[in-house]
């Protein structure tokens, strides 16, 4: 599991430039030297977007992939003339949720340096600017105080909260289309779950897995849902991709 650059318990971000797609760049270049020339790749949030953009630029080396959101980027440029009515629904409601619920967003992405400041200068307002998305983003009860102490620790003693709004600040180009085979797992308490045919405007959606509890965080809150999707994926990802005669591909429906 890679730390990306500028979270907790990765090396220290010293320079600017760390865009989702960089990472996704280091990431493959880490991989290839460790030896591994084919994999699935998993992750949501800042990780599913490093994802998208790996398995769009190396779909030669990513099998599968297994995400619990499309990347949010999205919702900022796709026309919604183009999308099926429930699609475009859900667009509407991903933009009112960027209006009454994106403003750390904008804070991030326009005065990241200024914003680091005040949070690595108060322990108080550290602990409020992670533990209130930690707990508004997933179901009640879902961690407790030792779990949320830790959180707000290990961004407190390694200074990363600065160096972790750089994808934020940082613009990276999105893959118009992943054709790479997905799992995408929903969770019911993440911030704005995706219908199958919006994401499916972006990604091979495979299967489509709705689970009854869970949130943002949900390797964190629903281990065993989490693992058990992912391992589907990686088994989609060891199929022998379909032929018909001559070599075509064959489309695989599910």
């Amino acid at each position: 599991m890679p730390a990306l650059p500028g979270f907790p318990f990765a090396a220290p971000l010293t320079t600017p430039g760390m865009s989702a797609g960089r990472m996704a760049g280091l990431i493959a270049a880490a991989l290839a030297e460790l030896g591994y020339p084919r994999y699935t790749v998993s992750g949501g949030d800042v990780g599913g977007t490093v994802a998208e953009i790996l398995a769009g630029e190396h779909p030669d080396r990513v099998a599968a992939l297994h995400l619990t959101n499309v990347a949010p980027q999205r919702a900022l440029t796709v026309d919604p003339a183009k999308l099926a009515p429930d699609a475009a629904a859900y667009l509407a409601r991903a933009g009112q949720w960027f209006r009454t619920e994106g403003g750390y967003i904008a804070a991030q992405s326009t005065r990241p340096n200024t914003l680091a400041v005040a949070l690595g200068d108060s322990p108080a307002g550290l602990a409020a600017w992670i533990a209130e998305k930690l707990e508004s983003w997933s179901d009640e009860g879902a961690f407790t105080e030792d779990d949320l102490l830790t959180w707000v620790t290990a961004y407190w003693v390694t200074g990363a909260i600065g160096t972790s709004f750089a994808t934020y600040a940082e613009p990276a180009a999105l893959p118009a289309r992943v054709d790479t085979p997905t799992v995408l797992s929903v969770f019911p308490r993440d911030t704005k779950p995706e219908p199958r045919s919006y994401a499916e405007v972006f990604l091979n959606v495979r299967e489509y897995v709705e689970h009854g509890a869970g949130g943002h965080f949900a390797a964190w809150e629903q281990p065993a849902a989490y693992a058990a999707d992912l391992r589907r994926a990686v088994e989609l990802g060891a199929e022998p991709a379909p032929t018909l005669p001559g070599g075509v591909p064959r489309p695989v429906y599910r």
